[in-house]
């Protein structure tokens, strides 16, 4: 990632903001949610939902069917029909029993990665549209649960739950010996998330490229290397691991290299796709995060309802141009 595109994950952040951050934190009284005044990156307080970030998309789930919509699993649009600057109609395959279903609709909203919906599109975009969409760069991603008796590395004093839980709710681990990028803490995001609270459940965080050698490590030695990294740098015993499980997550960060300095070629021939609005962080190749991306969801809804044929302000939407690659 270009040092430019990092500064605007920390936008408006310096040391002398953190310690003045830090000071008023000591001082205040403040006991709301509210932190309009607080920089996104030193903001320490969230609204998380209980069972986690899944249980609020299966109530969105829920509320669409309710309403008479319909979900369809286990299935990718394969195929994209544009007629005359609109999409016609989509091709959706179900990935379980490869059956195809044609679907007919007034609007489309992809958030899947913008590689693939250029090569579903029918007929192919231009032969530059293709070129910059499938030398787009992503990064993976694969995580591993460990449900735990405890950690090794303890609180002290004992936080205000009265346990010696660390109070992190994630760690970047820097050490060089390991290939682990970063830590969760479950427990502190939700205390829910845990059936038995004096248990710990982690999250291990590996950031890779599908095909390299942590992708293809197969699911058992994976979790036995994943154990051994923790152990390694004293943060659990192998004797504390009570259960296991891994998940492996493909073109998780859109990234910006590759042909991503002409991402611009792309934004302006699908924005001349009418009834097709690319919302979302791979939707629109843009490391946003998820309020950011409901966000432009939102925004294009709002345009469809308001009449509003440009798009120009569901781009917008985390953007701020002094961060951006100079063409």
């Amino acid at each position: 990632m270009p040092a430019k595109w990092g500064a605007q994950r920390i936008k408006g952040v310096s040391v002398s903001k953190a310690l003045q951050h830090a000071l008023k934190q000591v001082v205040s009284k403040k006991k709301g949610i509210s932190q309009n005044n607080t920089e996104t990156s030193l903001i320490e307080k969230f609204l998380y939902p209980k069972f986690g970030p899944g249980q609020m998309w299966n109530e969105v789930a829920r509320i669409v069917k309710e309403k008479g919509g319909e979900i369809l699993i286990n299935s990718k649009a394969t195929e994209i029909v544009l007629e005359q600057n609109r999409i016609k109609n989509i091709i959706i395959t179900n990935v379980l029993n490869n059956k195809q279903t044609t679907l007919i609709g007034n609007y489309f909203f992809s958030t899947m990665p913008v590689k693939e919906l250029i090569n579903s599109l029918k007929p192919k975009p231009p032969k530059s549209i293709v070129e910059v969409a499938n030398n787009l760069q992503y990064r993976d991603f694969i995580t591993v649960g460990l449900l735990l008796k405890n950690l090794k590395i303890k609180q002290s004093p004992k936080n205000k739950n009265g346990n010696n839980l660390i109070k992190d709710n994630w760690i970047y681990i820097q050490e060089k010996s390991v290939k682990i990028g970063r830590l969760q803490v479950f427990n502190n995001w939700s205390p829910h998330l845990v059936k038995n609270p004096d248990n710990v459940w982690l999250g291990l965080e590996y950031f890779c490229n599908e095909g390299d050698d942590l992708w293809q490590k197969n699911d058992k030695d994976f979790i036995k290397f994943a154990i051994d990294e923790l152990t390694s740098i004293n943060i659990i015993e192998k004797e504390a691991v009570l259960d296991a499980t891994i998940i492996k997550m493909p073109k998780t960060y859109p990234a910006y290299f590759g042909s991503y300095n002409r991402f611009d070629e792309i934004k302006n021939y699908t924005n001349t796709i009418e009834n097709l609005f690319l919302v979302g962080r791979n939707g629109m190749h843009k490391y946003n995060n998820q309020d950011h991306s409901m966000l432009t969801a939102m925004t294009a809804v709002e345009n469809i309802k308001n009449n509003i044929i440009s798009k120009n302000n569901i781009w917008a939407i985390n953007t701020e141009q002094d961060y951006h690659e100079e063409a």
